[in-house]
């Protein structure tokens, strides 16, 4: 967890409607990589931590024969349920409010769990030891997340790539200079080190696996905008009334850098560790 920081229920409030448009998606080799390396036929049981509107949990579902998504935001396990209907999976899969810290809430034993950008927001020793307890002897924790060491240019493509960066001072002149988080502020970012974490929890490796991204991407202003509002750190509520004076605003941004409202970027390779629970 965040030094100096307390979770609370708004870190992400507001946030799910936006976050499926707004974030780029993990490589599409993933599930092919994860079938491969984990002997995936099908059967077992996928444990999704943090899932968020079950971006990682849905993409994955057909590796297993049942998904369990928990996540502590009500907007995000609302979507992840409404999602698992619209693609026919409702039956295989349970999406459970609640925060990492209260597993197990009796959820039986899995073959993977899996945590997609969402580890460094828990008491992670915590969660490590009692999600190894959650595991089959021999099962695997995944630590999935994009690839951070990557520069990604829109070179060669149609359109003009996403201006992360005059975004970024724009959202800092509406929200200040320190990350929000929730109804708190984190002054040091997330924590790192997920690897000391996870072998002082009992685990074995890891194995690295890095899934190729560079997929073409078009996005739009509302996308770049979903982006924003996706984001613990820029979710909706953090703007108060001044939010649609920052939707104008980032809308003359964004057509100033593309008059037409269409931009070009790739999409992230993805980074994955995999641990395993000693057999």
């Amino acid at each position: 967890m965040p030094e100096g920081w307390e979770w609370d229920d708004t870190l992400f409030l507001g946030s799910a409607p936006y976050y499926r448009r707004g974030r780029l998606p993990y490589a599409p080799g993933l599930p092919d990589v994860l079938a491969e390396a984990l002997t995936l036929d099908g059967r077992g049981r996928l444990l999704d931590v943090g899932c968020g509107p079950g971006t990682l949990a849905l993409s994955l579902a057909h590796l297993f024969g049942e998904v369990v998504g928990v996540d502590p935001d009500h907007g995000m396990v609302a979507e992840a349920g409404r999602r698992a209907g619209e693609v026919g999976i409702a039956e295989r899969t349970r999406w459970v409010l609640a925060r990492a810290e209260e597993l197990p809430t009796d959820l039986g034993t899995f073959t993977v769990a899996a945590f997609g950008q969402s580890f460094h927001w828990m008491d992670r020793g915590l969660v490590a030891s009692t999600v190894k307890d959650m595991l089959v002897p021999g099962g695997a924790l995944l630590h999935i997340a994009d690839l951070k060491t990557e520069t990604r240019t829109a070179d060669g493509l149609p359109h003009p790539g996403v201006p992360y960066d005059a975004v970024g001072s724009l959202t800092e002149r509406y929200l200040g200079p320190v990350r929000r988080a929730g109804r708190g502020v984190l002054l040091h970012g997330t924590p790192g080190d997920e690897a000391a974490v996870l072998t002082r929890a009992g685990f074995a490796g890891p194995q690295r696996f890095v899934v190729p991204g560079g997929q073409p991407l078009v996005r739009t202003c509302e996308d770049v905008a979903a982006w924003v509002f996706s984001h613990s750190f820029s979710a909706p509520h953090l703007f108060g009334g001044r939010r649609d004076a920052f939707e104008a605003d980032l809308e003359r941004l964004l057509r100033e850098v593309s008059p037409s409202g269409r931009f070009s970027e790739r999409g992230p390779s993805t980074e994955v560790f995999v641990w395993r629970r000693p057999e």
